[in-house]
Formats: structure tokens, sequence, C-alpha cells
């Protein structure tokens, strides 16, 4: 599979919507993960990411402007000990609380499906990961309706041991802007992580994400031998 450069992936794609990355950086000492949101109505461009706890929450920028919280509001960043659970929806919380409840990842995202947003039916993109006694693995998961056909659900997990550094994968609910908006297709894209500075990555990211659509992002650099983290959060809204 091609190594991709994320730069040029976000920079080409108008609208690739939510998307999260996973990986190891170049120097092979830290556990890296992004999320990033996008939106074209005024509900989904009033938002901002807070702090909350040892994740995140979206909220409202401005409360008066917020007509339609269901899908815009959630948790899409929570910690479960040594797991660190990245989603772009209401699953985070099922995922912690089914795996707090000894069921796995998988196991989790099987009472789930894609968003009830037709025409889009959006996917549900999860990803996990676990770093402990200096070890680290993580997963991801897309949940996506059957070429837009609600009556099916398509469920993928794509899972990566021992990940190599400065290697990481980036899935992203929609391949391009559209209407309906296309689903993402095929397994977790292949990019080279090649920063080791979480400031630089988060300036990466952010600078090649589309202008007028982007909305926020959240990147997190976590030590695989302590357990150690940093994250950063830039809105659009500030």
């Amino acid at each position: 599979m091609q190594k991709n450069n994320i730069a040029t992936l976000l920079s080409q794609n108008a609208y690739p919507g939510r998307g999260i990355i996973i990986g190891r950086s170049a120097d092979g000492k830290k556990a890296v993960t992004a999320y990033f949101i996008m939106g074209r109505s005024e509900n989904s461009r009033n938002r901002v990411f807070v702090e909350e706890g040892e994740g995140i929450r979206t909220q409202a920028f401005d409360p008066s402007k917020l007509t339609d919280p269901s899908l815009i509001i959630y948790a899409p960043v929570r910690v479960l000990g040594t797991k660190t659970i990245v989603t772009n929806g209401d699953q985070t919380d099922t995922i912690y609380e089914l795996m707090d409840h000894q069921q796995t990842f998988e196991q989790a995202l099987r009472t789930r499906e894609f968003e009830p947003d037709g025409p889009n039916y959006t996917p549900r993109i999860s990803g996990i990961m676990h770093i402990d006694g200096g070890k680290f693995n993580y997963a991801m998961s897309i949940l996506k309706s059957n070429q837009g056909d609600p009556d099916s659900c398509n469920r993928y997990t794509f899972a990566y041991e021992n990940p190599k550094a400065g290697e990481g994968r980036f899935i992203h609910t929609y391949m391009s802007d559209g209407n309906p908006l296309p689903s993402f297709e095929g397994e977790p894209e292949l990019i080279g992580l090649d920063e080791d500075d979480i400031d630089a990555f988060a300036k990466l990211l952010w600078e090649n994400l589309n202008e007028e659509n982007k909305v926020s992002l959240f990147v997190r650099f976590i030590d695989i031998e302590t357990g150690k983290y940093e994250s950063r959060i830039v809105n659009k809204h500030s």
C-alpha cells in the first residue's frame, strides 16, 4: 500500500467530513492521534472542542444558534484506563461503557450503526489505542450503510499491532464533497507521520484542512513508555 502524505490528502479534499488519525511518531516514542470536524451548515460550524476530564467534548460556540444538538454534541475522546477512545459521535460513550463491562471494541460497536441522517447516512468512525507497559496497538472501525441503503449496515474493523514508527492510518467519513455525501471506502489510508513535535503536527493538519469548512482539531501525543500525554485543541471560533 502506498504511503500517503497527510497534508496532500487534506489539501486536495474540500470535505473529508470528520477524520481520525492514529499512528506512531517518527522517533517511535509517541502514540499519535488526531481528530477533526468540519461543517457545511451553520449548525455544524457552530462548534468548538473543550476539555472534559482526560478527553474532550464538543459544545456550541454560540448557544443561541444551536438548532439540533443530536448528532453534533458529543464526547469525541474519552480515556478508559490504558485505552484512549476516539470517535465521531456518541458511540464514544457506548464503547467506554461496554468495554468497562468487559466487552470488546467490536462487541460494543455491534450495538450501533451509521448515523440516521439520510440521504447521507454518515458513517460512524471509531478508533481505540491501547498503550500499556511500553507496548502500543490500535484498531479502527467504520459502520456504514450499504451503498446508501439504510436497511443494511456494513461493519469493518482494522487492527494494527506494534505499529511502525513514522506510520499512521487515516479514516474519514466522506470521500469528498457531494450531495449526497459519498461515504469513505476501503481500508484506512496509510500515511507518513514525520513530525515528532505536537505543535508542528497540529499546525500541519490545521493549515491543510479546507479553510471554509474546517471547524475544530484535537491532537494528542502519548508517551508509550510512561503513558503520559500532551494535547492540543485548535478551534476556528475562539
